[in-house]
């Protein structure tokens, strides 16, 4: 499965492993992060998959991008429950998103109107650990988003990236 994917800045990745202590009972913990933006699917030859989502991209603009905060999914569409998030609030990335379902199909229940920007930290085990993850306040990080991930999900590595113009 290749996906679109925004980088996070490194401030992220240090609020995840902050949090690492209170995410160690669940199933699987991530440790690498990033925010998905649309899944592209499977694909034969990578280069026209990529071409498709670049001409989808010309002209998407730099866009400002926010952690909120910290929430889950109780009963995600896919995979095992709950999911441990932080919450990206971001009306350009929503658009880009809308922009990329215009090209590539949708996966149902989860991208379209269904889509939620986030930065999974844990998935599986127990829901009351979760509410407690979530009850804890963080110091909202903001960035720009100034290039997108092309990511080969076999792998788990990005192949590419695309620059967004500020």
């Amino acid at each position: 499965m290749y996906s679109v994917n925004v980088p996070v800045p490194g401030r992220v990745r240090t609020l995840a492993n902050e949090l690492y202590p209170e995410l160690v009972g669940f199933d699987r913990v991530r440790e690498d992060h990033s925010c998905l933006l649309k899944r592209l699917g499977e694909a034969d030859h990578v280069a026209q998959l990529q071409h498709r989502a670049h001409r989808a991209l010309e002209g998407a603009p730099a866009v400002e991008a926010k952690i909120s905060g910290i929430d889950y999914f109780e009963d995600p569409p896919l995979g095992s429950a709950p999911v441990v998030y932080l919450a990206v609030e971001s009306p350009g990335l929503e658009s880009i998103h809308a922009d990329l379902t215009d090209s590539f199909e949708t996966v149902e229940g989860l991208e379209g109107s269904d889509y939620v920007p986030h930065v999974t930290l844990a998935r599986g085990g127990d829901l009351e650990a979760a509410k407690r993850v979530t009850d804890r306040e963080i110091e909202p990080i903001r960035w720009t988003v100034s290039e997108l991930e092309f990511w080969d999900g076999t792998y788990k590595l990005p192949v590419s990236r695309v620059s967004l113009p500020a």
